[in-house]
């Protein structure tokens, strides 16, 4: 049976996904601080036939992110799938952020997906290296904050933009160990956004709340995790409701070679910032 982690996995998208995957057939360790949350998603897992356990670890500890990859390879057999989903926000616009405000979001974010990372790829490189052929899966999370930027989340949009690069280089290194590496980039109504989608578009009516449903996000979680994604690596999944999009990241244009003359430079950078195409916006587009 393929063994899954989910961090985060108590409430709201890693919820979705940890139910999700264990109807594909996974065993799941469904990661969330608190007894309450995990334990609550092992037991409807279970209902509905499934096979899970819970797990509080803490990701922003090393040595606790060793304990819950360990917990996954004891109890299943080995380990297989990592959805680094932990989350939390803490907005506030650059002057008025604290620095607990940016180190708790930096922790969660980004050294949790380093830490579970970390230690699920030497499970799969000590596998790799003692011939077996290893079919892994490493997910993780980005935002359109991230990726095009958003008012009031400096902290935020750094963790994410970390995210994806981490992502990229990850799928670089694990591919000889037979793991891909993809991240998503979730737009989803779940506990964290409700309270902010609620300040810019008031009430949240059914249609919308059937569009920013996890559950459509977890439908490509579970699609990366599959068999059909075997040869899928390296990419930004951009997942706003049933719309999903690739988000392709920096590219070089245009570029020019620097005239000696200090003048002319600073025309021809001028020249090239004219052409150069507009910063997407929060939707991804080039407006």
């Amino acid at each position: 049976m393929s063994a899954a982690v989910v961090t985060g996995g108590g409430r709201g998208l890693g919820r979705a996904y940890a139910l999700t995957l264990a109807a594909a057939g996974h065993a799941v360790v469904v990661n969330d601080l608190g007894d309450s949350p995990a334990a609550e998603v092992v037991a409807e897992i279970a209902a509905a036939g499934g096979t899970a356990v819970a797990s509080t670890h803490d990701v922003t500890d090393f040595a606790a992110a060793a304990a819950l990859i360990a917990l996954a390879a004891d109890t299943f057999g080995g380990l297989d799938v990592v959805v680094a989903n932990a989350g939390i926000l803490r907005d506030r616009t650059l002057a008025a952020m604290s620095e607990a405000e940016w180190d708790d979001v930096i922790a969660v974010h980004l050294k949790g997906t380093f830490a579970v990372a970390h230690h699920a790829a030497a499970h799969w490189r000590a596998r790799a290296k003692a011939g077996e052929a290893v079919d892994g899966r490493l997910i993780t999370t980005t935002s359109a904050s991230g990726l095009y930027g958003n008012i009031g989340q400096s902290n935020y949009a750094a963790a994410k933009a970390g995210i994806a690069g981490f992502t990229l280089v990850a799928a670089q290194e694990l591919r000889a160990y037979g793991v891909t590496v993809n991240c998503v980039a979730p737009s989803a109504l779940t506990r964290l956004t409700e309270a902010p989608l609620r300040r810019y578009e008031g009430e949240i009516t059914d249609a919308r709340r059937h569009e920013l449903d996890p559950g459509w996000v977890a439908r490509v979680v579970a699609w990366l995790c599959g068999p059909d994604a075997r040869d899928v690596t390296g990419r930004v999944f951009d997942i706003r409701g049933p719309q999903v999009g690739i988000a392709s990241g920096w590219h070089l244009e245009p570029t020019f070679t620097q005239p000696e003359d200090a003048d002319q430079l600073g025309r021809a950078l001028r020249a090239a910032v004219a052409a150069a195409p507009p910063a997407a916006d929060m939707e991804g587009q080039r407006r």
